[in-house]
Parts: structure tokens; sequence; C-alpha cells
């Protein structure tokens, strides 16, 4: 097996859990903006800009951007509220420091290939300051498909280490089927943790699932040669 040089990273299931914060955070602006509740959303593997598009087709308005960006300014300031507010507990998963500190250690490349913003993205990660492992990322607010974020973290990743990756060099770390698609995308092997809201089962199509990232066995030989 040849050795991850890159590891890209999704966020909300994977890295952290918000206990609602984002999701309240949707809510809250879609209420603000349209003065009535969001329709149901899954947010597992979606990208904001996907998210967006379907909250505004639900209640009968255009997606301009001036109007997507006034929805994101709103939902920002939600968000920064509320992964600091009591009535969520917002964590980090089992496993993560541990893991980036490693992967720090070993001098591998490490970036983000989330749905999220990235405002909304760096908001999170700074809260449980780990955002200096991630020097880069491709993010939902450029595409809704998120299979069209994987080139754009790829490319970053060559930008930002003075080298290019083998497909066979890349990693996508993620909790959803979404993730595996996003990785099979490009060519890449996919690390499935079940630790949002999939199950083993949901996640067989990785190239390895695990429970969770606490345990080194689950991830360590992605790291030899």
């Amino acid at each position: 097996m040849a050795r991850a040089s890159l590891w890209l990273f999704d966020i909300d299931g994977t890295l952290l859990d918000t206990a609602g914060a984002g999701m309240s955070a949707l809510r809250e602006a879609a209420a603000e903006s349209f003065g009535a509740d969001a329709p149901p959303l899954d947010l597992a593997g979606a990208t904001d800009l996907g998210v967006v598009a379907e909250i505004f087709g639900h209640h009968g308005v255009e997606a301009t951007d001036k109007e997507i960006e006034r929805f994101f300014e709103i939902y920002l300031g939600r968000l920064e509220k509320n992964l600091r507010d009591d009535r969520f507990q917002p964590r980090l998963l089992p496993g993560v420091v541990e893991l980036l500190d490693h992967l720090e250690e070993r001098g591998v490349t490490v970036g983000l290939l989330t749905g999220n913003l990235e405002a909304g993205a760096r908001l999170k990660v700074r809260r449980f300051g780990i955002e200096h492992h991630f020097p880069f990322g491709a993010y939902g607010g450029e595409h809704a498909d998120r299979n069209r974020l994987g080139p754009l973290a790829w490319q970053r990743a060559e930008l930002h280490a003075g080298r290019s990756f083998d497909t066979g060099e890349i990693l996508v770390i993620g909790d959803t089927p979404k993730d595996i698609a996003c990785a099979a995308a490009i060519g890449a092997r996919c690390l499935a943790v079940a630790t949002g809201h999939c199950g083993v089962g949901e996640l067989a199509a990785a190239h390895r699932v695990v429970g969770n990232l606490a345990d080194p066995a689950g991830w360590s030989d992605f790291l030899l040669d």
C-alpha cells in the first residue's frame, strides 16, 4: 500500500460534532431571511451552497449571489455565537488531536475537504484550536457539487507543498457516503469514520471503515511505505 502523503479531512462528524450549533444557525438564518423555518435538511456530506439552494427553493426565492451572500453573513454570525452558547456542547471527536499531531510530526501534508463554507469551516476548527493544522482546503461555498471540490483541494495541496501528489498518495477522511464518492472522483482512497450519522454498513464502499480515530491501528499503516 502506497504511503498517504496528503490527508484531506471532512469536518462535521469527522473532526468534530457541533451538537446542533450548525443546524440551528442555518434555521435561525432562514427565519431571519424568510420569516419562516427552513425545510427538513439532511446535512450529511452536503455542501453549504447546496443547502442554501434547497432553503431558497423551499421558500420560492431566487438564489442570487447577493441574496446568498446576505444569507451566509447571517448564518456565520449565528454560527459563531452558537459555537460558544451553553445550549450546545460541541466537541472534538476521539483521537483527532493525537492524529493531527502525529501527522504534523511525520511531515504529512494536511488540508480540509469539506462541505462547509470556508469562513464557517474556520470558525469550527478555530473553536477547538486545531486551525493551524489546515493551511489550505476546498470548501462548500465554492461548488454545490461536493465531487468538484476534490480537484481544488488536490491543486491547492500541491501549491502549498511545492510538489505533486499521485492519486495513490491521497487519503480522504470522512464520515458519509458523499465523502467516499468525493474521494473516488479523484481516484483517492477513503478512510471512513463511523462518528457521524452513518453506520459502518453505510460506509462499506470506503477503502477502510473505523469506529473512530482514537486507535492508531485504524490509520497508522497509511503512513508506511
